[in-house]
């Protein structure tokens, strides 16, 4: 049997550097992994220094026929911009260039298209492609019929609503009402976790840090693991075991990455508020990543845009089983750092200890014997503390818990 392996993209990446020259050499890297993961094959690179990006066509004229030429001799199939692109850039670039252009923004879309496993992941990417293709209908010219396959042909672009704009319109209103249900259905979610009195706490951090390896250590979730840009979108909630009998609800989140798309940002708000209503942020960094100290400086930026404030920062320095030379591990935001593997197992007890430390803040240790006439008080510990023994006694019931102070008063004898 002949089997017939799909032909890659070959694609050369482009940037302009207005400022730091070794960001903008980073951020190709990731590009480069981005482009990777879409599918395609980087054939070669160019970066421009300029004071800001050129507005009709994001690089210079010099810069431009470089480019052009590096397209015949490498025999590349297209560009993909380090940036988001005005639609008259996007018009320009394919026009002078002769092949099809691509920006980080409809990157990264792409491999969320082809990520989406779940209806509200697959409602979230399409929200997002259909509201960055509305601004730019006349940028993506010829390329929206989507016939010829490749980078940026995922998701709602084979059903052509980009042909019409009033089309578009329609879609994104059907689609903003089933995200609208989904938001309902979430904070359903969330009152029900109040009423119960369970502790969530929300896992965020830069993509492929090892999130979603931390979820399955912790509650044998059996989320995918993969050594891969944004390997999981779906949001999943998980209960944790903690040292003192307690439990607390963990969710991973959606991996962060430089420039996220705002587009995908806002699709995205019902997942990514997970952040916002939590009791704890667990923060998991990738030690062994030499960007370690920017790649947090993102995941900040993004919880401050999200709103994220005033809570308990629980930072993982994840991947300490590799070798990570004399590099300091440090983050000034967090309320408490615990180094660990999640891939080992190695120092997850004293993560879980300084969750339930956390936890445990602010709440009032009791430790006494409740007449039998009394009993119903212990229905009130259990509803709103955390209950850690109950012995029945011959004077009463022998009581050890945790309760918030605000319920002291109810609960004294």
């Amino acid at each position: 049997m002949i089997e017939l392996e799909k032909k890659k993209e070959r694609v050369i990446l482009a940037a302009v550097s207005t400022g730091d020259e070794k960001e903008t050499v980073m951020s190709l890297a990731e590009l480069a992994e981005l482009a990777k993961t879409a599918g395609a094959e980087v054939a070669g690179s160019l970066m421009q220094n300029r004071e800001s990006v050129h507005p009709g066509t994001y690089l210079g004229s010099g810069k431009m026929e470089e480019l052009k030429e590096m397209m015949q001799l490498l025999e590349a199939d297209a560009v993909i911009c380090d940036d988001e692109l005005s639609p008259a850039q996007l018009n320009n670039l394919q026009d002078k260039l002769s092949c099809k252009v691509v920006d980080r923004t409809l990157l990264i879309l792409d491999i969320f298209a082809a990520r989406a496993r779940t209806g509200e992941g697959k409602i979230q990417v399409e929200l997002a492609q259909l509201k960055y293709r509305a601004s730019r209908l006349t940028g993506l010219g010829r390329s929206l019929s989507r016939q010829g396959g490749g980078i940026g042909t995922r998701g709602p672009g084979e059903k052509k609503l980009e042909t019409d704009r009033r089309l578009i319109g329609e879609r994104i209103g059907v689609l903003k009402k089933e995200l609208e249900e989904v938001k309902k259905h979430r904070d359903t979610l969330r009152d029900g976790r109040k009423r119960g009195n369970l502790s969530t706490a929300a896992i965020v951090g830069y993509t492929n840090a090892g999130k979603s390896t931390l979820l399955n250590a912790l509650t044998d979730a059996r989320v995918l693991e993969e050594d891969a840009l944004f390997a999981t979108l779906d949001p999943t909630t998980r209960a944790a075991e903690l040292p003192l009998k307690g439990k607390i609800l963990l969710t991973d989140t959606v991996g962060f990455i430089r420039k996220l798309p705002h587009h995908l940002v806002e699709a995205f708000k019902s997942t990514l508020e997970e952040a916002v209503y939590a009791d704890i942020i667990i923060h998991v960094v990738d030690a062994s990543n030499p960007e370690m100290d920017r790649q947090m400086q993102v995941v900040y930026e993004t919880l401050d845009m999200l709103g994220v404030k005033n809570k308990p920062v629980i930072t993982c320095f994840n991947k300490t089983d590799r070798d990570l030379g004399d590099v300091i591990l440090y983050d000034s935001r967090a309320t408490e750092t615990v180094s660990i593997s999640a891939k080992t197992g190695a120092g997850l007890p004293e993560l879980l200890a300084v969750l339930e430390k956390q936890l445990l803040a602010g709440k009032l240790y009791i430790d006494r014997v409740y007449p039998y006439d009394k009993a119903g008080k212990i229905a009130v510990i259990r509803e709103k503390g955390q209950l850690l023994s109950e012995e029945y006694e011959a004077g009463g019931i022998h009581v050890t818990a945790y309760v918030p102070m605000e319920i002291y008063g109810a609960i004294d004898i």
